[in-house]
């Protein structure tokens, strides 16, 4: 079990993946950054299920493009305020304890 606790994809399903990149890229630019058949004639989880099974090099590649993927999604998110911090007006609260 020690040689897993740093695979970021211990746990996870090709399927899982797959969805994963399709709902954050699409299937298009999965096709451009990774150029198999499977992501640009007709499409399909399926289909690419099939292939990625049966070729590892592509595989890898598909892992690759996810960890690439979620970890420049994840810092984005992070980047981005919820909402505008708005700084506390304590001059007016010293102004009410003085008189």
């Amino acid at each position: 079990m020690t040689e897993q606790q740093n695979n970021p994809l211990h746990g996870l399903t090709l399927r899982v993946i797959l969805e994963t990149l399709e709902k954050e890229l699409g299937f298009e630019k999965m096709g451009q950054q990774v150029k198999v058949n499977c992501f640009t004639s007709e499409p399909s989880i399926k289909s690419s299920l099939k292939f990625l099974r049966k070729t590892p090099w592509a595989r890898e590649k598909v892992e690759q493009l996810y960890l690439y993927t979620i970890k420049t999604s994840t810092s984005q998110k992070a980047k981005k305020p919820t909402e505008a911090f708005v700084w506390p007006d304590i001059t007016k609260d010293n102004a009410n304890q003085k008189t």
